[in-house]
């Protein structure tokens, strides 16, 4: 009896885990039935942008946290696919840092090229996956969410692709209740636009207070403020940016930080991360970990060492994204065709805690560029995904970090050179600074003259910035 497989979520680890095994049925290999269920009506996961909050139109948590106007925070050359490039979709050169709805498009053209939306039920939401140990399969239990019908279906095989960037984590803060103004966690930002002539303070010291706080300085803010836990970002803000230490309380508009400072604030966003939750898992299967670059209890950062049957993807911290999620796909699917023989519970262990001793070394950002590059190398040298130079996407990163060192408002006008194909990015028609529309078709437009960078510049004379 052919095996029957549930992929739990169509962002872009689902995405990768489809286009996997549909690139072992194109070499002819027989593989299983697949299943794959995504909540939202269209795939793309983080990617597919949503105007709404809270609760999505049939009263889901809303999964994405993407804005208007989000531009990629990282070279896109370190996360090209191997086999399917930016060249390939796009026919032309284009930027190292593109803005969401292109890489939308990227994504979206390899998986509609390769077929493999069919195996996909949208709208429909796992509320359940229980594993019977006598019969060594799952029920898995969804909801369609058009009709509100509920049905259990069994696999032997679950692939969580989930994602662990929509549980928001918003810790307490002593007087908080107590602020008048805008106030949001960064998973339900939207858009920088309302921050224009306002002092905004940002709680929080990694990639969404850095993105979100740049985001508002170039929609005209008049101040941004970042407020970190355990040390500061450190680059070169402009006038008008400032980082304090973390706050101690709020009395109305204005916060108290912990070195004795105060400040009044018109809006506060909460950078604070987010949770690993997984609802749809009983207790003993459910992966519990900080986020971090290596997850305990999974055997290559994928397989549940609780149960062998079931799979995480993306589920580390990430330096490396789409490639690194295609090399764990392709992994994953060889052990469920049977090319990949996994190892005794205690091989695995000992292979885990090798791993989780070489993490606790390590000592900086280059650190686990190399760790996550190491990682992704272990998992393709074990299948057919085509190998990639992963020292030079490493070496990319490193020199992206330095960039952003050198001038964090402008890095996003640097350009690299694919590792795939070797093309040289092309610059983008327009200062990042400058550029206020992130829509596809803008981007990939010619403009004779650049309009609003000059209206945007004329806005800017005289400006405290």
């Amino acid at each position: 009896m052919t095996k029957r497989i549930a992929i739990i979520g169509a962002g872009p680890s689902g995405m990768a885990q489809l286009r996997a095994f549909e690139s072992a049925k194109a070499q002819g290999v027989d593989i299983p039935e697949l299943v794959c269920y995504e909540k939202q009506d269209d795939w793309g996961g983080q990617w597919n942008f949503s105007w709404r909050t809270g609760v999505d139109q049939y009263g889901e948590p809303v999964h994405s946290s993407m804005y208007r106007n989000l531009w990629s925070n990282g070279p896109k050359e370190a996360l090209e696919f191997a086999e399917y490039s930016f060249d390939e979709h796009f026919g032309k050169p284009i930027s190292s840092y593109p803005p969401r709805e292109v890489l939308w498009d990227y994504i979206n053209g390899r998986a509609e090229k390769s077929g493999v939306k069919d195996y996909v039920q949208f709208a429909t939401a796992v509320r359940w996956v229980d594993y019977d140990e006598d019969a060594g399969t799952f029920a898995v239990t969804v909801e369609d969410l058009k009709t509100g019908k509920t049905s259990t279906d069994t696999f032997d095989h679950v692939i969580v692709g989930s994602g662990h960037f929509w549980s928001p984590n918003t810790p307490e803060f002593e007087g908080i209740e107590t602020f008048p103004g805008y106030l949001v966690h960064a998973h339900d930002f939207r858009g920088a636009e309302n921050l224009a002539g306002k002092d905004v303070l940002l709680i929080g010291a990694s990639y969404s207070a850095e993105d979100i706080g740049v985001q508002a300085f170039k929609m005209g803010a008049d101040t941004v403020t970042f407020s970190y836990r355990t040390e500061p970002m450190g680059f070169d803000w402009p006038k008008g940016m400032e980082e304090l230490p973390l706050v101690s309380r709020f009395e109305g508009s204005t916060a108290h930080f912990s070195n004795g400072e105060t400040r009044s604030f018109d809006a506060v966003i909460l950078c604070t991360g987010y949770n690993h939750n997984y609802p749809f898992l009983p207790q003993d299967l459910a992966l519990d970990s900080p986020n971090n670059l290596y997850p305990d209890t999974l055997y290559r950062g994928v397989v549940s060492e609780h149960n062998n049957k079931l799979f995480y993807l993306g589920a580390q911290d990430q330096w490396f994204t789409f490639n690194m999620f295609d090399a764990q796909a392709w992994y994953v699917r060889d052990v469920i065709l049977g090319r990949i023989q996994l190892p005794s519970k205690e091989e695995q262990r000992q292979h885990m805690d090798q791993w989780l001793g070489r993490f606790g070394r390590l000592k900086s950002g280059d650190d686990e560029i190399d760790f996550q590059a190491d990682y992704v190398r272990d998992l393709i040298e074990q299948t057919d995904y085509p190998m990639f130079d992963l020292d030079e996407v490493a070496r990319i990163f490193k020199s992206w970090q330095q960039d952003k060192m050198e001038n964090i408002l402008g890095y996003r006008d640097r350009t690299y050179r694919s590792v795939m194909t070797g093309t040289m990015a092309a610059e983008h028609h327009t200062p990042w600074l400058r550029e206020l529309d992130a829509s596809l078709t803008r981007y990939l437009s010619e403009p004779e003259q650049d309009e609003i960078a000059d209206m945007l510049a004329g806005r800017r004379t005289g400006s405290k910035h």
